[in-house]
């Protein structure tokens, strides 16, 4: 699974390199709009003719790509590591299999590392009960629930969390990469 995710975040990588030197950020608005310039892109790369890339530019896919990816301070992760560092590595890999396959390990990885933080906690096993341990008599009977008392519980959690601020991630922001200029890419 992750090193099929790994080869599609290699594609997009290499699809969309110098992608961030065509953005605009547009401030005339309250809220800052940023801009994908798509024919600056296309022009600098030479691919104006390649109709994929054209209809993947023109989609709703993209257009959320370019807000969520766009502002020039956020939390930065490996798809921007890629595009901006990786560039030579990816362009040397193109001809030679084996380096490829194993950057595409090393990316699932990863992606393994990222989504499983603590290992050791997300395999936890839990024991099996030992035989016969059923039929135990200390074994108290669980003890019947007030309804009374959980919905008291529950209204006093609500009013808490209403008064309380909303959660955030604790992801670090950064100022995303920049990467190579487009024009590199032809």
């Amino acid at each position: 699974d992750k090193e099929v995710r790994a080869i599609f975040l290699r594609l997009f990588a290499q699809l969309f390199q110098g992608y961030r030197s065509c953005l605009q950020l547009i401030r005339i608005h309250a809220e800052p709009v940023i801009h994908f310039h798509k024919a600056a892109f296309l022009g600098q790369r030479g691919l104006i003719e390649n109709d994929f890339l054209t209809k993947v530019l023109n989609g709703m896919a993209f257009a959320g790509f370019v807000s969520e990816r766009g502002p020039p301070f956020r939390t930065c992760d490996l798809f921007d590591e890629l595009v901006a560092f990786e560039v030579e590595r990816i362009k040397a890999e193109e001809g030679n299999p084996p380096k490829m396959i194993k950057h595409v390990r090393e990316l699932a990885e990863q992606l393994f590392k990222n989504e499983n933080p603590n290992p050791h906690i997300a395999f936890q096993k839990v024991p099996r009960p030992t035989e016969g341990s059923h039929l135990r008599v200390h074994v108290l009977p669980f003890p019947r629930i007030n309804e009374g008392r959980v919905q008291e519980l529950l209204q006093e959690g609500l009013a808490r969390s209403q008064g309380a601020p909303p959660a955030t991630r604790g992801d670090k922001k950064c100022v995303v990469p920049a990467g190579p200029p487009v024009g590199m890419f032809i």
